[in-house]
This record gives structure tokens, C-alpha cells and sequence, in this order.
């Protein structure tokens, strides 16, 4: 268990009025806020074309996903990735956009059950149901007296996080527009029906995973040095592994890819210690400036 007093007091579950993040949210966000216009507003409804449940619930997803900060200003990624003129993607029709997206979902921790789901809770459960992961919870409260949170807040989050991520095949156009955001790239799998319907978020090597976002994610962290153990780089807190659900394999075989692409990446295996090795750091967005040909 890697979680500490200190994170245990900043969880939460509430914020998105148990709306999961749609399609077109955080581009119709982005250009909100660039507008210069207030989530406070009483036009915000009319400005935003939903209702005042789900203006609150935008700009909750926009803070989750690193869009905005906690002043609704935009972002570094949030200006990358959604700038009408010179964005990466404003619109997510490359699937990196979306990987990306995940990885800042839990990079920045503002939605608990997602940082907590990926680094923690899928290691130990390989197929949950919202009743384990409550229970799961409730273990940590037991070390952890000063972690309140209430039983139903944290059932409609998870039902949310399956929602997000939970890909109905066979949905059509309507529902589809409703899906959420993250249920294209295929992290979440549905085992069995009605009672017996369980889930599981299995490791495996992840084709569609582009290099370029593992190498974004791997620079963005300020945990990680020039030298970073393959260990680390498939256990630790928002690791490739642990983030983007990678097995050894996958992640050796993204890594050998990226090090073939680049002169100042090295994997070293001394003494059956192995790890990338960087020469000289680039800056984590200049890789996804080369990815999208800005």
C-alpha cells in the first residue's frame, strides 16, 4: 500500500453531478473559458447549450483532465491539445489524444477513483465489482480513521468510472453520444451479466498505445531521473505500466522502439539491472510536437 495520510485527505468522489465526461465536453469547455467566459455566469446554461447541472459537471472534467487549473485558467495541455488554430487535436480524432487524456486523468488526481483504480486497486483485484472496490476502501479506512467518504457518493463515482471507460458494442449513433469520453481505447473489459458481471483492467501489451505518449508520460513525471529502472517504469505511482495497464513485453517493446528512434535514449541491462537511460532530456512536449508534425 503506497498511499499516505496526506493522500488519503485529499480523495474525492463528487464533483461531476454523476455525469460522465461526453465527446464534445472539453472542447466546448475549452472554448468557453478561451472566450473569457465564467462558469459562474447565469448564461453559462445558454453559452454551453446544457443543462446547469452539467455546466458544473464540465468544469469539473476540465480540472480533472488538466484542461483548466483551479482558477479556470487553461493549461499548458489544455491549450496543446484543444487550440482551434494550432492545437495538437482539437477534436480527438487520433486515439493518442485520448491516451493522453487518460494518462492526465490520473496524473492529476483531482478524480481519486482513477488514480486510485490504476495504481492500486486493479494490482490487487484482477476482477472487481463496485462492491469489492468499496470494500477495498473500507480497509484503507480502517488504517486510516481520518478517510470519511460515504458509501453512495463512491458507488454512483464508480458507476461513473464505468461509464467512462466501459465500451457498449453494438450502441447505436444516439447512445453513442453519449458514451463517455475514454471508452475507445479498450483499458475496461465486462465479465458475465446481471449478478455475475464482474470487471477487469488486465495488463497486457498494448498495440495501441502510440510510443509517444508512454515516452510524454515518462518525462512529464518529476519523479523520474535519467537513469529509471525498468521497475519502476512498470510498478511505480503513474508509471507507463501501472497508468496505461502494461505488461513487461509491451513495455519492453515500446521502449526498444522509442531508444531505436532516438540518439540520447539508451536501455542498458547491467548485471540484469535494466533501464532507460537518458543523455540528454528532451522536453516532454517537443515528443508530441514531432507526433502530431507541429
Amino acid at each position: 500500500m503506497i498511499l499516505t495520510n496526506s493522500d488519503i485527505l485529499k480523495f474525492t468522489f463528487s464533483g461531476h453531478d454523476s455525469f460522465q465526461c461526453r465527446q464534445l465536453w472539453l472542447k466546448k469547455g475549452y472554448d468557453f473559458v478561451q472566450e473569457e467566459q465564467s462558469f459562474n455566469n447565469e448564461d453559462a446554461v445558454v453559452k454551453l447549450g446544457v443543462g446547469k447541472n452539467m455546466v458544473s459537471a464540465i468544469r469539473y472534467w476540465m480540472k480533472a483532465f488538466n484542461i483548466i487549473d483551479n482558477k479556470d485558467k487553461l493549461t499548458k495541455f489544455g491549450i496543446k491539445i484543444f487550440d482551434t488554430e494550432s492545437g495538437y487535436d482539437p477534436f480527438l480524432e487520433d486515439e493518442a489524444s485520448l491516451w493522453l487524456l487518460h494518462y492526465q486523468l490520473i496524473k492529476t488526481g483531482l478524480a481519486s477513483i482513477y488514480t486510485i483504480i490504476f495504481n492500486e486497486f486493479r494490482k490487487e483485484k484482477l476482477f472487481f465489482t463496485k462492491e469489492t472496490f468499496l470494500n477495498y476502501l473500507k480497509r484503507i479506512q480502517e488504517a486510516n480513521p481520518e478517510l470519511n467518504f460515504n458509501e453512495n457518493t463512491v458507488a454512483k463515482d464508480f458507476s461513473v468510472f464505468l461509464n467512462m471507460y466501459k465500451n457498449d458494442e453494438g450502441g447505436n449513433e444516439v447512445e453513442d453520444s453519449f458514451s463517455g469520453i475514454l471508452s475507445e481505447i479498450g483499458l475496461l473489459k465486462q465479465i458475465g451479466k446481471g449478478k455475475d458481471e464482474q470487471f477487469q483492467i488486465e495488463n497486457n501489451e498494448r498495440d495501441g498505445l502510440p510510443d509517444a505518449v508512454m515516452l510524454f508520460s515518462i518525462l512529464d513525471n518529476s519523479n523520474f531521473g535519467n537513469s529509471i529502472s525498468l521497475n519502476s517504469l512498470e510498478f511505480d505511482t503513474n508509471s507507463p505500466g501501472s497508468i496505461f495497464a502494461l505488461n513487461r513485453s509491451g513495455l519492453v517493446n515500446k521502449i526498444s522502439d522509442i531508444v531505436s528512434d532516438s540518439k540520447n535514449i539508451t536501455f542498458t541491462d547491467h548485471a540484469g539491472i535494466k533501464e532507460l537511460q537518458f543523455k540528454n532530456k528532451p522536453d516532454a512536449y517537443s515528443v508530441l510536437d514531432k507526433y502530431y508534425g507541429k
